[in-house]
């Protein structure tokens, strides 16, 4: 199993500035590399609260500072991008980390980036459809020809650079709705699934819908590989960890409740997570390890997990020894079985 970290990229708070936020981010992908982790992606908002709407520039950067890990979108909001120019950006990507690049695409959880970039909600599903359409044919074409209904044609259209990777890998990003895990499929596309809350053995039908429907269309089982995205902390005790990640965790889950209608996080809703069929892989290192060897046994088995931590107002050196501990501790535990 893969193991790895999903950065928002957080901005800035107090005295730290923007610049300075993303210098520490850049420290811990470097960090994560030289520690064995296997994978780090950066998440796509376009919102005050996060410095990730140009991901691929912050991936390059990481990529000239690293030499193992994977490095991948978590995830791209492509219905809302030019599929060419996300081929061409990650393409490049792909050249600069020699072969390391990935990309995870989906919808995204908000919504902004719909009249930024001048989309309606009300092509919500249409959109997503016909971009990934276009975004796999240009990766299994060099010259494309295709025509659509949110973007000009393309006829004999030549699409460079090409990736160091023939295929680049390209995740679909899922939350929890049975088309979109039907899709991925039919496609035969890794599936990244994101459970930032419930229990996660309550996704296992969907991933079952997933593994049938790529079955059916041919796919051979190994190319239907099952990702898990998670909210995830570890420190040296498990009531470290759970009273360093709750405060910021729940000052910033409440302020994204109140946009969407849902009541105030409190400590109790927190700790059922933290349970043994909760969502959260919050812990100590041999905590932490027993819960990630749960979920994917619920899930009938994952490829890939990735922890999400940077939401929840954690220092940067608690982050730095988090990913320390991930990478010292608990994915030996995990490989150990």
């Amino acid at each position: 199993m893969e193991i790895g970290i999903d950065s928002f990229a957080a901005a800035a708070e107090g005295s730290t500035s923007s610049a300075d936020a993303l210098a520490q981010l850049l420290e811990r992908i470097v960090h994560a590399d030289q520690a064995g982790l296997d994978v780090f992606g950066i998440g796509e908002h376009h919102r005050k609260e996060f410095l990730d709407s140009a991901p691929t520039i912050i991936l390059a950067a990481a990529a000239a500072q690293t030499t193992r890990i994977r490095l991948t979108s978590a995830v791209t909001v492509l219905s809302a991008a030019d599929p060419v120019r996300v081929f061409q950006n990650f393409a490049t990507l792909d050249l600069i980390s020699r072969g390391r690049a990935e990309m995870v695409v989906g919808r995204g959880s908000f919504i902004e980036s719909f009249p930024l970039f001048g989309y309606s909600l009300n092509d919500y599903e249409e959109l997503f459809a016909e971009k990934l359409g276009l975004l796999l044919n240009i990766r299994d074409n060099e010259v494309v020809n295709w025509s659509g209904k949110f973007r000009p044609a393309l006829k004999n259209q030549a699409i460079y650079p090409r990736p160091l990777q023939q295929p680049i890998p390209i995740w679909l990003g899922v939350g929890g709705t049975p088309e979109s895990f039907v899709r991925a499929g039919k496609l035969g596309l890794p599936l990244m699934v994101a459970v930032i809350g419930g229990e996660t053995h309550r996704f296992r039908p969907l991933v079952d819908l997933y593994r049938e429907a790529g079955k059916q269309a041919g796919h051979p089982a190994e190319k239907l590989k099952v990702g898990l995205h998670s909210l995830g902390y570890v420190a040296a005790t498990p009531q470290a960890a759970a009273n360093e990640f709750y405060p910021g965790y729940a000052e910033i889950f409440t302020k994204i409740g109140r946009e969407r209608g849902w009541p105030p996080v409190t400590r109790q809703q927190f700790d059922a997570q933290m349970g043994p069929r909760g969502a959260y892989i919050i812990g100590d290192p041999e905590q932490v390890a027993e819960k990630i060897l749960r979920h994917s046994e619920a899930l009938g088995g994952i490829t890939r997990l990735t922890f999400q931590m940077d939401n929840a107002r954690l220092t940067h050196p608690q982050l730095l020894k988090a990913i320390e501990l991930i990478g010292q501790k608990v994915i030996p535990l995990v490989r150990k079985g």
